[in-house]
């Protein structure tokens, strides 16, 4: 696969609102953008706040803009919080470094996309995402400190 399709994007989202109502995760919104930080899909279940879908674009597109997974975004703001605040200015405060911001890389390990998720603790949105990612046969890369 060389780019992300409509039809992989729907699927990646029917895959994470499935892992995350396998564990009761709250309403979750997610975010499927190609490997330009374009939006593709994005869906958000009833009972979801208002600015999920901000908040989980955020968090793919942040990925995408530095070319690693938001967990490691996280800790960029932890320990370099005016680099963020410089990025968010660059990008117009698109970026929310939180994780839940998952990297979609083929066998071969180019990034296709990002799956960003909001609604739950950052830790249960990344793990939907990932979840997702690899139950289509893809690598997630959620920025996992070593």
């Amino acid at each position: 696969m060389s780019a992300l399709t409509l039809k992989v994007a729907v699927n990646l989202v029917n895959e994470a609102i499935t892992a995350g109502r396998a564990i009761s995760a709250a309403p979750l919104t997610i975010a499927v953008l190609d490997a330009g930080g374009h939006l593709i899909t994005l869906q958000r279940e009833d009972g979801a706040s208002l600015l999920r879908p901000q908040v989980a674009i955020g968090k793919a597109w942040g990925a995408i803009a530095l070319g690693k997974g938001s967990r490691l975004l996280a800790l960029d703001a932890q320990q370099r919080p005016a680099f963020i605040a410089a990025l968010n200015s660059l990008g117009q405060g698109s970026v929310v470094p939180a994780p839940g911001g998952v990297l979609i890389r083929d066998h071969a390990g180019n990034v296709l996309g990002a799956v960003g998720i909001s609604g739950d603790l950052s830790d249960v949105d990344e793990q939907c995402a990932i979840t997702a990612i690899e139950a289509l046969g893809l690598r997630a890369d959620a920025g996992v400190v070593a």
